[in-house]
């Protein structure tokens, strides 16, 4: 099976099949019965062909005595994120094509609209796309692949809607040439395939969107990579991972069967397109072969979600408790930079079904408590009910806790707050009602949904996929920013510390890090970021290669290349070749750039951010390095009735992945 990495996720009744063996010229290949024989090439080593005419559900290929289950799902999906959202509202007639047309108003309840094809090419007095004439253009630049060859810089775009999603891809390739297929690949291809994540969560449902993570890259398109994206891979439009690795497996297998296999494909995002390549490596593997990464959190509903609630509850306590100075607060939080905790308690509104609706969204349609208490809910957790589940009577199963956290406790210990500060703080600080109300209790996971995230992988383990993927992870360092900024440093070593823990250590995942005023930041523009491209494709290439024995997860380790050493640059530009640690002051890159806890890591927990519901343990005073007073002891009690957070414990329900590709 050549569509994808499994033969039971095929969608749009085609499948591309290769086939190895003695006797192949006089071989009858069956679909169901019947010969599609004509339908194969005979390549250097196989036969190739592009299987049309699968029904829904199981087919069977048979070659010989040779037998393939294939099952196939719709165009329109869903193939493995579970049942179609609704409301959904279409975004076609807003998409513009990179030849500048508008897609149109979108036809039916999948919002689709025709697939359609344009020729352009890159002009050499702007190094703009414009649209191929019937004659060579006077302006017509040529571009020199990675491989090496001189090429007319024309490349093929296509445009349509997979999965109720926008797509689009690109790629080099000469219109005299004729219409590319899998065994006669564009003209100008290196053979390489890379897939752009858009970033953003807040307001990403009941969408279809009318933006990509974007194709149209001078660079990378000039060194002969087909560049794809589809809309539902941009978080902003849709924070939901499963149903993007849906999006992603969908698009991925109609570019194989419209262009051929390619020698690896890379997933390229930043901060919602991080989350989304972690996921789609982790749990589907098959679908992406190496990573580049950039403003990195391990994924949203904990990594993030836990830093931003945690950021609003404080936010909460703060703007109305007495006596706190902005050192006090950061202290207790963790920051940078006081105003992150603000500044992160409004990205932590993302949980409530009220604030973040797209604009696109009738207001008659949006849920209300009192008004239309059945209407739509804008958050993230009800955005991805298919994975979480209802309960009997309806609740969403929510996988957010804070019971037991006792927040504060290293600025405690440190002297940096009082045992009066701390006490009252973790007594009044609260949780969340269903609707994100803020309530005087403290948050409860539902036991189900914590389960459901540790084994199906929504919560990364490290230990599936990204085992044996190379991973860059590029960063522009922004914790001091005048008000932070929600992509924290921190979340690097979070993923960092889960591959060591799942894996025995992260040798695949290299940390190159720059300043927040860097200019270039995390496009192909950037020398830093070229350069850590070549160096990937090195190693992906070094990888496949490598048929000596042993695990992949020792291949990938094996073959990084020597060239390819973590470090960071100074403000003037000076690189600093140094590995990369978690802590303030310890090393020439995080006395430049400190790594800032979040306030989970000050209330005690691991940097590796993976519990979601903590086992508890009771009280005791060996906790604190200052004394308290009984009336202070009391209170406390009160606030931790059941006990406070055991971090040296495994979270309640912590488990392995249950096993890759997982559905819903």
């Amino acid at each position: 099976m050549l569509s994808s990495p499994r033969p039971d996720f095929v969608s749009d009744g085609n499948a591309l099949i290769g086939i190895t063996g003695r006797n192949l010229a006089n071989l009858v290949v069956e679909l169901n019965g019947h010969d599609v024989t004509k339908a194969f090439t005979r390549t250097a080593d196989r036969l190739v062909g592009l299987v049309r005419g699968l029904t829904l559900g199981l087919n069977t290929v048979s070659a010989g005595e040779a037998r393939l289950g294939i099952t196939n799902h719709p165009r329109s999906g869903p193939m493995l994120a579970g049942p179609h959202e609704t409301p959904y509202i279409c975004g076609t007639a807003g998409f513009s094509t990179l030849a500048k047309v508008k897609l149109g108003p979108a036809t039916g309840p999948n919002c689709s609209v025709p697939t359609r094809v344009d020729y352009l090419y890159r002009s050499t007095t702007d190094r703009s796309l414009k649209v191929l004439p019937a004659t060579k253009p006077a302006d017509l630049a040529t571009t020199t692949t990675s491989d090496g060859r001189r090429v007319p810089y024309v490349v093929r775009v296509e445009t349509g809607v997979i999965n109720r999603s926008i797509y689009e891809y690109a790629v080099l390739h000469d219109r005299a040439e004729g219409v590319p297929s899998a065994v006669r690949p564009p003209s100008g291809w290196n053979g390489r395939l890379l897939y752009t994540f858009g970033g953003g969560c807040p307001g990403g449902w009941y969408q279809q969107g009318s933006n990509t993570g974007g194709i149209d890259d001078d660079v990378l398109l000039g060194r002969g990579y087909a560049v794809a994206s589809s809309s539902l891979n941009v978080f902003g439009v849709n924070c939901n991972g499963v149903l993007a690795a849906e999006t992603m497996a969908m698009t991925r297998e109609h570019i194989v069967e419209s262009i051929g296999v390619p020698r690896q494909t890379i997933g390229w995002g930043c901060s919602g397109g991080s989350y989304q390549v972690f996921q789609i490596a982790d749990n589907y593997p098959g679908l992406l072969d190496g990573i580049m990464a950039s403003c990195v959190f391990p994924e949203v509903g904990f990594a993030t979600l836990h830093t931003i609630t945690d950021a609003l509850l404080l936010n909460h306590y703060f703007e109305s408790a007495d006596g706190w100075t902005d050192t006090a607060k950061r202290a207790v939080a963790g920051f940078g930079k006081v105003g992150a905790i603000a500044n992160l308690a409004g990205a932590g509104r993302r949980i409530d079904p009220r604030v973040y609706c797209p604009e696109q969204l009738p207001v008659e349609q949006r849920y209300d408590s009192v008004a239309n208490p059945g209407g739509a809910r804008c958050d993230v957790y009800d955005h991805q009910v298919n994975i979480w589940g209802k309960s009997a009577a309806g609740v969403l199963r929510r996988p957010l806790d804070n019971v037991g956290i006792q927040y504060g406790l290293a600025a405690l210990n440190a002297g940096k707050i009082t045992a009066a500060q701390f006490v009252d703080l973790n007594r009044a600080v609260g949780g969340f009602d269903a609707d994100a109300n803020f309530v005087p209790g403290r948050t409860t996971a539902d036991a189900r949904a914590v389960g459901t995230a540790y084994r199906t992988g929504q919560l990364i383990n490290g230990g599936g996929g990204l085992a044996s993927t190379p991973i860059i992870d590029y960063r522009q360092y922004l914790d001091e920013l005048p008000n932070g900024d929600i992509h924290l440093m921190f979340h690097s070593f979070s993923l960092r510390e889960r591959l060591v823990k799942a894996n025995g250590d992260a040798g695949n995942h290299v940390m190159l890090v720059q300043p927040g005023e860097s200019t270039s930041g995390f496009n192909s523009r950037n020398p830093v970021v070229l350069k850590a491209l070549n160096a990937l494709d090195d190693w992906m290439d070094a990888i496949d290669a490598d048929s000596a024995p042993g695990s992949s997860h020792a291949r990938v380790i094996r073959n990084k290349p020597p060239s390819l050493v973590e470090a960071c640059w100074t403000p003037q530009g000076t690189k600093i070749a140094e590995k990369q640690v978690n802590g303030i002051g310890t090393t020439r890159c995080n006395t430049l750039y400190p790594v800032w806890p979040a306030p989970r890591q000050v209330a005690g927990a691991s940097v590796a951010n993976d519990v979601i519901k903590c086992r508890l343990r009771p009280l005791s005073p060996s906790d604190y390095r200052t004394a308290l007073t009984p009336a202070q002891w009391s209170a406390l009690r009160q606030a931790f009735p059941r006990g406070v957070c055991n971090w040296t414990a495994p979270g309640a329900g912590q488990q392995r992945p249950g096993g890759a590709w997982p559905t819903f």
